[in-house]
């Protein structure tokens, strides 16, 4: 079992209702698990968001909370539900109804990583499977829905920027010459977060040089339509990076345009924080 399901980093003074998570950088892999997948280390992190944490780590020094994982997507993917639990995987569950995300392998404790590679040999203990929702999956939730409750209270509103990352192949879709986006905004198609929010948020991110699509290929998951809450002014926002555009893929390093993204992300991060100060209104009618 990872040490402990999250990290908290705190702003010293908080001036923004803005909350930055990075649910999929997590990568503490216990050994435990390790003993039980066929994969070996780099296959298995695969579907890592790796080093987006370190790409957003500014946000508390702009006055907003970051919360991180420290478990990995393939040991239990924060960004599902807590019932999607795949019954090809785990012992003793029931089918019931068709969910794509679990029927992929997907589901809240994974079967496959990237590129569909199986994570086991077989089945899990479905005892094993409840322990680790109950030690990681249960504790990230419970923190990330403090951190938005504070904000509404503290600024009468609350923004969840959810930050993950995309393999360049996701956008390879082919056709058309329009230029592959490098961050996508998803939004749930106008569902979790106020279109003037959204708006700025883009903005943001195209004045920093980006080329920036919405919910095309990714609209958000279970973390955007779970918080994203407009109507009682808590947004969700879910934020893409291609992989490609600060990392090795295939080595699962940074590249050598990590410092440079990282610098124009830090500008980006600090815009979208100062939105959410208390003397602005994000979501201002």
């Amino acid at each position: 079992m990872p040490k402990v399901s999250y990290h908290l980093h705190e702003p010293e003074d908080l001036t923004s209702c803005v909350v930055f998570a990075s649910p999929h950088s997590g990568r503490d892999y216990p050994w435990t698990f390790m003993r039980k997948t066929v994969l070996d280390e780099r296959s298995i992190r695969t579907s890592e968001d790796a080093f987006v944490d370190r790409l957003f780590d500014c946000a508390p020094q702009f006055g907003a909370p970051l919360l991180r994982a420290s478990a990995p997507r393939a040991y239990v993917d924060l960004n599902r539900a807590m019932d999607e639990l795949d019954p090809a995987l785990i012992e003793g569950v029931r089918r019931s109804g068709h969910n794509p995300r679990v029927a992929s392998g997907l589901g809240v404790v994974p079967r496959v990583v990237a590129g569909g590679k199986a994570i086991y040999r077989g089945k899990l203990p479905r005892v094993e499977a409840d322990q680790r929702l109950a030690q990681i999956w249960v504790p990230y939730h419970a923190k990330l829905q403090e951190l938005l409750n504070r904000s509404r209270e503290s600024f009468g509103e609350a923004v969840l920027i959810d930050c993950h990352s995309m393999p360049r192949e996701a956008l390879e879709t082919g056709g058309g010459s329009a230029p592959r986006p490098q961050i996508v905004i998803g939004d749930r198609f106008g569902a979790s977060a106020s279109g003037l929010l959204v708006d700025r948020v883009e903005a943001a991110f195209a004045s920093a040089g980006f080329i920036v699509a919405r919910n095309t290929p990714f609209a958000g998951a279970y973390t955007t339509q779970q918080y994203g809450r407009p109507s009682r002014n808590q947004h969700a926002i879910q934020i893409e990076i291609d992989r490609s555009i600060y990392m090795d893929e295939a080595a699962i390093k940074p590249n050598k345009d990590f410092h440079a993204v990282r610098k124009l992300l830090r500008g980006v991060i600090l815009e979208i924080a100062a939105m959410g100060a208390r003397d602005q209104r994000l979501a201002a009618e």
